[in-house]
């Protein structure tokens, strides 16, 4: 077949083979630090996608070192990378919840290596990694014991598990909550093996509700579930937590308080509603408490059962406490995480989560208006694209599934986006280390009660580049 008079030459026909690339001195140099099998498939990869057209055709030997060397640093981009969280929403869930406190992040790296997760220094026999944590646990809760497995649902099915399998749970009708993810207190009963029974009404239930229910038999356990994240108004009951135990205790049947959050300081002290913990618990006499170690109490993800002896003691010996245990990174984490808890006014200090919720609107406002300075002196010097940034007030989310009518006032980093809001957005997060902002009527909004203190830096830089790459909102 004959080429066309005055047709251009297919590009493609120039493309250099893998051997031939693979012999160049920079191509060398990257064997050198990525070894040449992986080095190798990273070049065809990036030569199928030139001759495909997914990529330009290069014109010199740079261009093709260039395509490669992205290729290269796209391929050994971990999936899990830290970000900066500017949404405002202080216990994203998808971003990991609660940030770590530096005590919490030191002990995880000091036990990543060998340590004494399953053995007895003293003794220098087998030890039991079930026994980590428990000390502060009771400290703080005035629990009798307690267990840490790997996250605040699992603490709930293992309990319900351990107490109703082939039984009957007793639930208020009201409490039938959906936490995240689409999971559901009726379908983590059934999980556990056990038979939902839900008594009472949507907004009121009353003792005699579980008493009658109780009277039937069959009641492997009472299942107390804070709604932490909706609430209910209006003609509204619900039974006391100490009524239920008064009922249990009476009929031989262990009650459960699935209070998720895990906060351990005063609501009071954070300038939010009253917030149930769980030394209240423990002092209304439940069996067993169950609340989260990376929502409120501001650790690594995990979940603690507290309560009686003889309770934790048969949830430990349940085969699924095997299952859901935690490692010991965790453990270390959840360990230095409860230790600031001895002193209130330091876990306010230093728990991440605790900070940015007490951290006043004056400092967010002075963290604020030194980016928007910088972003100014930016857009004067012709460097930054004609960047136009305000600053205003609004209002930030505690997150996580609590605080559901909290709102906390905050200050807004603006930018003016235009048409180009959904580009910017992608552009930020595309960013070393990525920013994660929100988009509202052609403005990107950046949220400085959940932008730490430090990280402004950053964000200053993430928002040059934008502008050093000629954009231009309209």
């Amino acid at each position: 077949m004959t080429r066309a008079v005055g047709a251009q030459p297919d590009p493609r026909r120039a493309i250099p083979g893998v051997d031939r690339i693979i012999e160049r001195p920079w191509c060398r140099r990257l064997i050198e630090s990525g070894g040449r099998a992986w080095i190798t498939a990273r070049l065809r990869s990036v030569l199928d996608d030139v001759r495909s057209g997914r990529l330009p055709v290069p014109d010199s030997d740079e261009g093709y070192a260039e395509l490669l060397r992205r290729e290269v640093a796209r391929a050994e981009t971990p999936s899990l990378q830290g970000v900066i969280n500017a949404t405002g929403v202080i216990l994203h869930t998808n971003l990991g919840r609660a940030p770590l406190a530096v005590e919490a992040r030191r002990a995880m790296a000091g036990a990543a290596g060998y340590g004494n997760v399953e053995f007895d220094l003293a003794t220098g026999e087998r030890g039991s990694r079930y026994d980590h944590c428990v000390t502060l646990v009771r400290e703080l809760t005035g629990a009798r014991d307690a267990v840490a497995v790997n996250n605040g649902a699992g603490a709930v099915a293992l309990a319900l598990t351990a107490f109703s399998a082939g039984k009957g749970v007793l639930v208020s009708h009201g409490e039938l909550v959906e936490i995240g993810g689409g999971f559901r207190i009726p379908e983590v009963v059934e999980a556990a093996g056990a038979r939902l029974v839900t008594v009472g009404t949507t907004n009121r239930t009353r003792r005699a509700d579980y008493a009658r229910a109780v009277a039937g038999g069959g009641v492997g356990a009472i299942l107390k579930v804070h709604r932490s994240n909706f609430s209910m108004s209006g003609f509204t009951e619900e039974t006391e937590l100490a009524e239920l135990v008064e009922l249990g205790a009476e009929a031989g049947v262990p009650v459960i308080h699935d209070l998720g959050s895990g906060l351990l300081v005063s609501s009071a002290a954070l300038g939010l509603p009253d917030e149930p913990v769980p030394a209240d618990s423990v002092s209304a006499g439940v069996d067993l408490v169950a609340f989260s170690g990376d929502k409120l109490l501001g650790g690594p993800q995990a979940g603690i059962l507290a309560g009686t002896k003889e309770a934790v003691a048969r949830a430990k010996s349940h085969p699924l406490c095997r299952a859901l245990r935690c490692d010991k990174v965790t453990l270390a984490g959840l360990e230095a995480t409860l230790s600031l808890y001895r002193d209130p006014a330091r876990a306010l200090e230093q728990v991440p989560a605790l900070r940015m919720i007490a951290a006043p609107v004056e400092e967010l406002e002075r963290r604020a208006l030194a980016v928007r300075e910088k972003v100014g002196d930016l857009r004067a010097g012709r460097k930054g694209g004609g960047l136009v940034a305000e600053v205003e007030r609004g209002e930030s989310l505690v997150g996580g599934g609590t605080f559901p009518d909290a709102r906390l006032p905050t200050v807004i980093l603006r930018v003016r986006a235009g048409a180009a809001t959904d580009r910017w957005l992608a552009s930020l997060r595309a960013h070393k280390p990525p920013v994660v902002a929100r988009g509202r009527q052609g403005w990107i909004l950046l949220d400085f009660r959940t932008i730490t203190p430090g990280e402004e830096v950053i964000v200053a830089g993430a928002l040059a580049e934008l502008g050093a790459a000629g954009e231009a909102g309209s």
